[in-house]
């Protein structure tokens, strides 16, 4: 069974597709009674999501990445560009359905993920830094999605904030401190080895089937809306390619000009890699009915981030030059 989830793990590129679909199916095919019972789901689905992440994420390594000029700068594009890029996008292509372009906005607001630290060290990035990325990014966004939400979006969206704070907490910080407890109870009975060996490499396969479920749900609530109105996805994918886009270029841009190879990478990744399945379940959770629409951009941006993460990969030899073997990752 663990080799199975490890495939779906390594295979994303095609697994999201098929969860996207398999989703719309279903949701076309069951019972409408059916479907909505599927809501249920997001909650634990969004924990198995982080739980897994947390609890293979190493505290001691955030020494190894503390660069301040390249955290600063992460942080400043992701929460001084991207989410008013994305805010404005969606006014623009969404003036009449605010909540898709709070589709938008709730990815912009919730940076990195564990694939944060997977592509980049595919990518033979600085992984210490990326580490970073992700703790500061998640913890940061957490803190700012309701005040970005809300001043953004406030007289457009039913902003409850205390539902979306609830949910940012159930969602983000109750699993990143049982994942920290579990960690450590693990290497304290195992030791650190075969905690390394054996017991850790299996967490982020219980991760994938956390976003994978996340995925499902999301467009098995959504596949009627999308059968009435196709043209909605190629509405959709627009502001999505623009977003993914201009991300991957100014990280690229910023990281070429001033950092090195490996802390370039990291950057790329570390602002171009949002949190779509916490977004996810924000949108679901905390949004009400209304919510579903906001979920459906969200799904749609699995498709275009793990493609175009994985293209980039491909891409970072050509980019930036090909890895140092002594200093890779480091």
């Amino acid at each position: 069974m663990w080799k199975f989830l490890i495939g779906l793990n390594k295979r994303l590129i095609i697994t999201i597709p098929l969860m996207l679909g398999g989703g719309f199916l279903f949701g076309i095919w069951a019972e409408p009674a059916m479907v909505k019972q599927l809501k249920g789901l997001i909650l634990p689905l969004s924990f198995l999501m982080v739980y897994p992440m947390m609890v293979t994420l190493n505290i001691k390594h955030l020494k190894e990445g503390m660069s301040i000029p390249l955290q600063l700068t992460t942080q400043v594009i992701n929460f001084g560009v991207i989410p008013f890029l994305a805010y404005g996008l969606g006014i623009f292509f969404f003036p009449d359905h605010p909540y898709m372009a709070l589709g938008l906005l709730l990815p912009a607001l919730l940076p990195t993920s564990g694939m944060t630290i997977s592509w980049t060290g595919f990518a033979k990035g600085n992984i210490g830094a990326a580490i970073n990325m992700t703790v500061i990014g998640l913890t940061l966004g957490a803190l700012a999605t309701p005040v970005y939400v809300q001043a953004l979006l406030g007289t457009k969206v039913d902003v409850n904030i205390a539902q979306v704070v609830k949910q940012i907490v159930l969602i983000v910080f109750v699993p990143m401190i049982l994942g920290y407890v579990t960690r450590q109870a693990l290497i304290k009975k195992y030791t650190m080895p075969h905690f390394k060996k054996e017991i850790g490499p299996k967490f982020p396969a219980l991760s994938t089937l956390g976003v994978l479920g996340i995925v499902f749900v999301a467009m098995a609530l959504k596949s009627r809306g999308i059968m009435a109105h196709p043209a909605i996805l190629g509405a959709i994918f627009i502001p999505l390619l623009i977003i993914y886009g201009a991300n991957f270029l100014l990280g690229t841009v910023i990281g070429k000009i001033f950092f090195s190879r490996g802390d370039a990478i990291a950057l790329v990744y570390g602002t171009a890699m949002r949190n779509l399945a916490i977004a996810l379940a924000i949108a679901i959770n905390a949004f009400g009915a209304e919510g579903a629409n906001a979920a459906l951009v969200i799904a749609a941006s699995f498709v275009i981030q793990v493609q175009a993460a994985a293209w980039y990969v491909k891409l970072t030899d050509r980019i930036f030059g090909p890895a140092d073997p002594v200093s890779s990752g480091k």
